[in-house]
């Protein structure tokens, strides 16, 4: 006797991480029967690839959600609060990649390689996805605080242009275009900054500063005592993934001119000694973890060289020298696919696992 797969809807697929989503859904095991594609009414119509098939992509309706076991959105947060609830009515679990319910505590916050148990606990029906930054350290930080029990947390992040979406993507490049080749900027203070305002002008750009030549410590909106919400999403989410609810955390968001890739230099205490040859035995047998860390031979992951992969990348593991049971390293990983698509495919193939069990 055969089994129904579950129907599952994709809720903004015409956005960057929709994109990437539907090209991780042509990769990954044919465990869906309908892929149902939802977007805005002027992206209605639109045809779009899915498992090498054309797709016709449907106004995003309650009636859309009919038949539907599981809903994964790639929407803005006020997309995400008006329509996750609606779906999850209709019969479906909403997986959502917005910031709209990552903190609700009826909504699990859920990277599958750390707390998968904590999924079946949705009382709204909805299961959250966390933030693309939290997300790169996430599956190291997790195997080794179920080994060594992690304490405190010090997180400095490079954040690619790509977080802050396509807008961010464009700007970049355009950026780059403006200052390539020249070697008469970088060299006087403001020079980057005249030289794309004599060629872009007024354009709108999602960073405060030039982000070509230039690194730019902001990520995110403005909140209390001069954080960024980008610095308070690492503590709050470390936090509830971890079941660490008092676990001592502080981030510093930067902007770097890097296409796609976060990365983030980690400062970790734990409650137990650990040495770096336990830490590299712990992350090298943890899922999705690649450990690339050998200084002899300048070995360690980086964005160029992570982009497009799925794994997160952990290298430049050392104890601190002045810090009992703590390491510090580098992670790298890709925010659009492990960082955003790829946990939340990740999620709905748990949730479809358990509805056809």
């Amino acid at each position: 006797m055969s089994v129904r797969k579950p129907t599952l809807a994709v809720v903004g697929a015409t956005g960057a991480v929709g994109t990437v989503m539907l090209s991780i859904l042509s990769e990954r095991a044919d465990i869906w029967g309908e892929i149902r594609l939802l977007a805005s009414k002027r992206s209605a119509g639109k045809k779009l690839k899915v498992r090498g098939e054309d797709v016709v992509v449907q106004e995003l309706t309650a009636e859309a959600f009919h038949g539907v076991d599981v809903a994964m959105f790639d929407v803005p947060d006020e997309i995400s609060a008006q329509w996750a609830p609606i779906a999850a009515a209709a019969g479906a679990v909403a997986v959502d990649n917005s910031g709209a319910f990552r903190m609700d505590p009826d909504v699990p916050l859920i990277v599958p390689e750390v707390n998968p148990d904590a999924a079946r606990n949705r009382p709204r029906g909805i299961i959250a996805n966390p933030n693309c930054t939290t997300l790169t350290m996430m599956d190291g930080m997790g195997a080794l605080h179920a080994k060594f029990t992690l304490t405190e947390l010090v997180v400095a992040s490079y954040q690619a242009a790509s977080g802050a979406g396509q807008a961010g993507v464009d700007r970049l490049y355009d950026e780059l275009a403006v200052v390539g080749g020249r070697r008469d900027l970088g060299v006087r203070a403001g020079d980057v900054r005249a030289a794309l305002v004599d060629k872009l002008g007024d354009a709108p750009s999602p960073f405060p500063a030039p982000l070509a030549l230039n690194v730019v410590p902001w990520a995110g909106s403005l909140k209390d005592d001069g954080w960024a919400s980008e610095e308070l999403k690492v503590r709050n989410e470390s936090r509830k993934i971890l079941g660490i609810p008092d676990l001592k955390v502080s981030a510093t968001c930067v902007r770097v001119p890097v296409i796609t890739t976060h990365s983030l230099a980690v400062h970790a205490t734990f409650a137990s000694p650990v040495t770096v040859a336990q830490a590299h035995e712990v992350l090298s047998a943890a899922p999705n973890v690649v450990v690339i860390d050998d200084p002899a031979t300048l070995q360690f992951p980086t964005p160029a060289d992570s982009v497009g992969a799925d794994p997160t990348f952990v290298g430049r593991v050392r104890q601190a020298l002045d810090f009992p049971n703590t390491l510090d390293l580098f992670v790298c990983g890709d925010n659009l696919r492990k960082g955003a698509a790829l946990n939340t495919a990740h999620i709905a193939e748990m949730i479809a696992a358990e509805l056809t069990a």
